[in-house]
C-alpha cells in the first residue's frame, strides 16, 4: 500500500512538472508551434514517458487550464462581502506577477485561441463568459450595499475591468519593471467605489 502511495506522488509529481515546462514552453513559442517532442525534450523526458501522463498535447492543455481554473477559484472566493471580493481581484493580480511564465502562456493562447478551430477556443469562451459574470455578480452586490458611485453600469463596468486586468498582463509581460498590475486594477476599481477598498 505504502508502495502505491508513493508510485501515485512520483506520477503526481511528474505530471506537474510536465505541465511546468508546458507552460513555459507554449508561453515562449505558443501551442501550436510546440509538438510533443518539444515539450518532451524540454522536461528532459522521452516522447513516450510525456504520452504515459498525457496521450495527447490537447489533453496536456486541457490540464493546464483546469489546473489554473482551480487555483483561481480557491483565490477568489466568492464570499458574502463583494469589498473583499473586489480585494481578492486584485490579490490575484498581484499573485499573477509572480508566475509570469503561466500570464504569458494565458495571453499567447487567449490571442490563438480567436480561432475556432483552436483547441482552447470553447475554454476561452467559456472563461471570459465566466469572468465577466463573476464580476457583475460582485458590482451588483457592491451596489446593493450601495458601496458603488451613482450610475455606474455593471455590465459595461464588468468588462471593461475582464479587458483592463488582460491589457494590463500584456504590458506587464512586456514592461514589468514599469507596470504595477495590482496597483492600477485596485485604481480602476476604487473609482467605481464610494468607500475605501480595503487592502
Amino acid at each position: 500500500m505504502a508502495g502505491e502511495r508513493g508510485a501515485y506522488a512520483r506520477g503526481r509529481a511528474r505530471r506537474d512538472e510536465i505541465m511546468a515546462g508546458a507552460v513555459e514552453l507554449f508561453g515562449r513559442i505558443g501551442y501550436r508551434n510546440a509538438t510533443t517532442l518539444d515539450i518532451a525534450t524540454h522536461v528532459g523526458i522521452s516522447r513516450t514517458g510525456l504520452l504515459h501522463h498525457f496521450p495527447s498535447k490537447e489533453a496536456l492543455l486541457k490540464a493546464i487550464l483546469a489546473k489554473r481554473d482551480v487555483e483561481d477559484l480557491e483565490r477568489l472566493g466568492p464570499t458574502d462581502d463583494p469589498l473583499t471580493d473586489l480585494g481578492n481581484i486584485v490579490a490575484l493580480a498581484r499573485h499573477n506577477a509572480g508566475i509570469p511564465d503561466l500570464v504569458s502562456l494565458f495571453a499567447v493562447l487567449s490571442a490563438e485561441a480567436g480561432d475556432p478551430a483552436h483547441a482552447a477556443h470553447d475554454y476561452f469562451v467559456l472563461r471570459y463568459e465566466r469572468a465577466r459574470a463573476s464580476i457583475v455578480g460582485i458590482l451588483a452586490r457592491a451596489h446593493e450595499a450601495g458601496l458603488l458611485v451613482a450610475g455606474v453600469d455593471v455590465d459595461r463596468e464588468a468588462r471593461a475591468l475582464v479587458a483592463l486586468m488582460d491589457g494590463l498582463q500584456v504590458q506587464w509581460l512586456l514592461a514589468p519593471d514599469t507596470v504595477d498590475m495590482a496597483a492600477d486594477l485596485r485604481a480602476a476599481l476604487q473609482k467605481l467605489l464610494v468607500v475605501p477598498l480595503p487592502d
